[in-house]
């Protein structure tokens, strides 16, 4: 075998995601040779998913107040100490390849998909949040939301399996909790009521879907595999494995099936009972 054989091999034994990546990178340099420049940069010139990702990050968030350069580094030295973030991204994008028709490679939500791009660009201003790096934490929700339209408070926690669909327009506040195997349309609001400093943000269990435009306000709780309804707004606590919609929204029916957020089916019939049909 040679070299660059037994390396393939080795990559795709110990890190799949990597492998699958580098290979898309590949095919799309086949396909479309204008992008060469692109996935070499991004893809093939790097060894590990952690150096594409913070490669690919600092190149979208590169601005004059802070370079690519700058952001590439503090990116670096949060996955030394904190490389969950890494495995939590490898878990959000097969997150966005299972639950999203439009994803066809495992490249896509790392090159193109804003959405992604936004939620790791959280991970690891939310790392750099807690071990004291408070200003580069908001400096990077700042750049975030200039350039993926995705506006998440650093000191948010968020589990792993996370797929944010399109994003635009999604605002989390600063005392929200997003559980695992969430996902989330573009213009959802996880927001907060008065302004006083406390407790005030929703907290989101795991498996919820929360469909597109939806506002869930306060400090509620969101039942694990609960399903809200695009457009709704939510003002009162979600018991697990209901559908919640309207305005304001009111507990439907069951949820639909055991993992929503897996399914990602926003339909939603409401019958009227007085209806004699």
């Amino acid at each position: 075998m040679s070299a660059n054989a037994k390396k393939s091999a080795d990559i795709t034994s110990v890190d799949p995601v990597w492998a699958a990546v580098r290979a898309g990178a590949r095919q799309i340099m086949a396909d479309e040779p204008s992008l060469a420049n692109l996935v070499v940069s991004t893809i093939l010139n790097h060894d590990t998913f952690e150096e594409a990702l913070a490669h690919r990050l600092a190149s979208r968030l590169d601005h004059d107040d802070v370079s690519a350069d700058l952001i590439r580094q503090a990116l670096a030295e949060t996955l030394v100490d904190n490389p969950e973030v890494a495995t939590d991204a490898r878990v959000d994008l097969a997150a966005t390849m299972e639950r999203d028709p439009a994803c066809h490679r495992a490249i896509e939500p790392l090159l193109y998909f804003k959405g992604y791009q936004a939620i790791q660009t959280h991970r690891f201003a939310h790392a750099m949040f807690l071990t004291g790096r408070r200003d580069f934490a908001l400096y990077l929700q700042s750049r975030s939301s200039q350039v993926f339209q995705v506006d998440i408070n650093p000191a948010v926690p968020m589990g792993h399996g996370i797929m944010l669909d399109h994003g635009t327009g999604l605002v989390i506040g600063e005392t929200a909790v997003v559980g695992n195997n969430v996902s989330m349309l573009q213009n959802v609001t996880l927001g907060g009521t008065g302004k006083s400093d406390q407790d005030r943000h929703p907290k989101i269990g795991n498996g919820v879907l929360i469909g597109a435009g939806a506002k869930v306000l306060g400090n509620i709780k969101i039942g694990d595999c609960s399903r809200i309804g695009a457009g709704s707004v939510v003002l009162k606590e979600v018991p697990p494995r209901v559908t919640v919609a309207g305005v304001p929204a009111k507990v439907i029916g069951e949820a639909g099936c055991a993992q929503p957020a897996l399914v990602m089916d926003q339909m939603v019939l409401v019958y009227d009972r007085d209806s004699k049909s």
